[in-house]
């Protein structure tokens, strides 16, 4: 009988969905054999959908819920493996009320909220056939919270200390389409900076070879500064008035940009490669067992 590891029992949860204590179970009776413990389990009517965790859900929505006052909001993201699903009413109303119950019940991480929807996400894997995760979630406090969604794909929350809810829109828009790094350049690491340096002399060798030490310096002080700029919230100029930047917009309006969060689908996510001519005959020979 093979040991029954934590990584083990971490692997055929996260494979079948199931709790922890049951897979334990399971990998006890089936005497450390994950293949088998699976087998067992659909053959008990446990899961209908084993095996499906193991594939890549790297599509889905993003939601956002924000309290009437604007004082509160979280964000969650939900995978599915194809957009199709995405745009379906059952996976829908399945973020829906992921995201609501997120709210209602304060949470502040993904932790409690995959749990509290085990069932119903198990419900609807078996129901559309794909593999469906709730990802990550992201709670908000501050004198305000604005949000925007782009589509399902990316949704942004911003918080500011003064300011109104309309401000804090049209910055959550701006970082839906400008992507920032960092919301301030004291936010940025000394190691991000020297890789950055790393790879401007490396990409403009031609372009200094020869040239004096503090010519050179100075170069690169030029292209740090400006990767500041682009990198940081602050220092971009707003997508609805170039001219102005956004720290001096929230300014100008009394307000300060305490945090953003920016989620966008299956960013991060390691879709690998598909080889489908090994999928086909692996799905004709599951169908001829």
């Amino acid at each position: 009988m093979a040991e029954i590891t934590a990584a083990l029992v971490k692997e055929l949860r996260e494979r079948t969905g199931q709790g922890m204590m049951d897979c334990k179970k399971a990998l006890t009776a089936a005497g450390g054999d994950i293949e088998k413990a699976i087998d067992d389990m659909r053959a008990a009517g446990a899961i209908k959908a084993a095996k499906k965790a193991g594939n890549i859900a790297a599509e889905g929505s993003i939601a956002v819920r924000v309290a009437e006052d604007n004082k509160r909001a979280v964000i969650i993201e939900v995978n599915s493996q194809t957009d199709f699903l995405a745009l379906q009413d059952d996976f829908k109303a399945f973020v829906s009320s992921s995201v609501n119950k997120a709210f209602a019940e304060q949470m502040t991480d993904a932790a409690p909220l995959i749990a509290a929807q085990e069932e119903a996400r198990l419900a609807l894997v078996s129901k559309v056939g794909e593999n469906v995760n709730i990802r990550r979630l992201t709670s908000v406090e501050a004198d305000v919270v604005g949000s925007y969604l782009h589509g399902h794909r990316i949704g942004v929350l911003v918080a500011l200390k003064g300011g109104s809810v309309e401000l804090a829109k049209d910055i959550a828009m701006h970082v839906a389409a400008s992507n920032p790094q960092f919301l301030d350049p004291t936010q940025v690491s000394a190691e991000t900076v020297a890789k950055e340096k790393e790879i401007f002399l490396a990409l403009n060798e031609d372009k200094i070879k020869g040239k004096p030490a503090e010519i050179v310096e100075k170069m690169v002080a030029g292209r740090i500064q400006k990767f500041l700029a682009e990198a940081s919230l602050v220092g971009q100029p707003f997508v609805k008035d170039p001219e102005v930047k956004i720290g001096d917009l929230a300014k100008k309006a009394g307000a300060e940009i305490v945090s953003f969060t920016r989620f966008e689908v299956g960013e991060g996510i390691d879709k690998g490669e598909v080889d489908f001519a090994a999928e086909v005959a692996a799905q004709l020979a599951a169908s001829k067992q």
